[in-house]
């Protein structure tokens, strides 16, 4: 039975540990959160999409959480799969890859193939990993095999999950990637063989930057759209009626998550330290997404402006507070910098989420509101910043004063869309 350690048990590093497990592998999942530890091998998730009784089938089936890195040393398989935010000035904080790595390092016994599954720029997996690992002597596809396989989780998405999303992998030499490519065909159904670790790298980035830039496209349409008395969301409508050639993508009061937020600029990041120039495209799409929570509040004091309501001391109720519906994570939702502006201009928010009990905004906390019905009713305006399944929005909408749909989900007269 082939031995895995997944270094990191988060929204990636559970579901591989989940997926591996149900193919025989022999799964330990490493994570220094000794309290996520202590949950997991009690059979309670942190994890939207596994519940407990996923873990506890998991569990059933050998799995075992583990802050002890000597687990590594009987592994035949290591990937990593730790965060990798954006640190000062934009610039890749590779804090815990490295430390990932180094401890892979310290514990490498036998032949040992790792991956790297962490988001991150070009060149990554080469000039970072591979010299921390042979520091110690071992040599690359003898001691040692080393790849890059970008996840692809998709948090809340009831049709796609590890299995059946083809699994992109590129490896160091063309012997590591025969390793990498053999470890993954084990439980998912389709790996794609990048050319090598630097061409899956950047193809990860490539993913999420098409997005970045193509929602930042609609974004900043639905400005001038709105001046010029445009409806955008019956133009998206119209013109995704066309089968080939188009894909739509949706305004929203902006982007969220642990991918869109972050991957473009690893690649704008890449670009100026490796060229000198800048990558354009990236960072006006990041300028124009940016823009879009103080954008929402605009347009919401426009909204009571009309009723002769003045923003300040007004009451707001926001809907919807993590990054995507269904979902509890909260990750770089652009619902936080709403907040913030709502209440930079003296408004008096409140919340709402099916999800969240208690929401953080700065160094002030907001407690759910008790009745979704009697807060829309004694609100002055709601804010639709989530569309969660279980909000019924028309019937939200003519329950209130005034009602703002960052959505685009109204289909009445009640609320004004963005």
């Amino acid at each position: 039975m082939q031995k895995l350690v997944v270094v990191g048990q988060g929204y990636v590093g559970l579901p591989l540990s989940q997926g591996a497990a149900h193919a025989g592998l022999q799964v330990t999942g490493l994570e220094l959160n000794t309290t996520v530890v202590e949950n997991l091998n009690n059979g309670i998730s942190h994890v939207d999409d596994i519940s407990n009784d996923d873990l506890s089938v998991l569990l059933d089936k050998g799995y075992r959480a583990s802050s002890d890195p000597s687990v590594i040393a009987d592994a035949d398989v290591v990937v990593i799969c730790v965060p990798t935010p954006l640190g000062e000035a934009g610039s890749p904080d590779l804090g815990a890859v490295i430390g990932a790595t180094k401890t892979i390092r310290d514990n490498l016994s036998g032949e040992t193939l790792v991956v790297l599954e962490s988001t991150t720029y070009p060149g990554t997996t080469e000039e970072i990993c591979l010299p921390i690992l042979t520091e110690n002597g071992a040599v690359l596809d003898q001691d040692l095999f080393l790849a890059f396989s970008p996840e692809r989780i998709d948090p809340g998405n009831q049709t796609y999950g590890l299995k059946n999303t083809p699994k992109v992998v590129g490896g160091m030499t063309e012997v590591s990637g025969d390793r990498a490519v053999a470890f993954y065909s084990q439980f998912v159904d389709s790996v794609v063989r990048a050319k090598g670790a630097k061409e899956a790298e950047t193809a990860k980035l490539l993913e999420n930057t098409y997005r970045h830039i193509n929602i930042a496209l609609v974004n900043e349409m639905s400005k001038f759209c709105n001046d010029m008395d445009i409806d955008l969301w019956d133009v998206i409508n119209a013109a995704k009626t066309k089968p080939f050639g188009f894909q739509a993508f949706y305004p929203g009061p902006g982007v969220g998550g642990h991918c869109i937020p972050i991957d473009p600029n690893y690649l704008s990041y890449s670009v100026r330290k490796s060229l000198g120039y800048p990558f354009r495209f990236v960072e006006l799409a990041e300028e124009i997404n940016a823009s879009m929570p103080r954008y929402v509040v605009d347009r919401v004091q426009n909204v009571l402006n009309e009723s002769g309501k003045a923003l300040k001391n007004s009451k707001v109720l926001l809907l919807g507070v993590t990054y995507k519906p269904d979902i509890a994570d909260q990750r770089h939702s652009p619902a936080l910098p709403v907040a913030e502006a709502f209440l930079e201009r003296g408004a008096d928010i409140s919340f709402h989420d099916p999800k969240i009990g208690e929401w953080f905004v700065g160094d002030k906390s907001f407690n759910r509101v008790e009745s979704l019905e009697d807060a829309v009713a004694n609100v002055d305006v709601v804010v639709l910043l989530q569309n969660h399944v279980n909000y019924n929005t028309d019937a939200l909408a003519n329950a209130s004063k005034a009602f703002f749909d960052t959505r685009g989900v109204s289909t009445g007269d009640a609320a004004e869309r963005l």
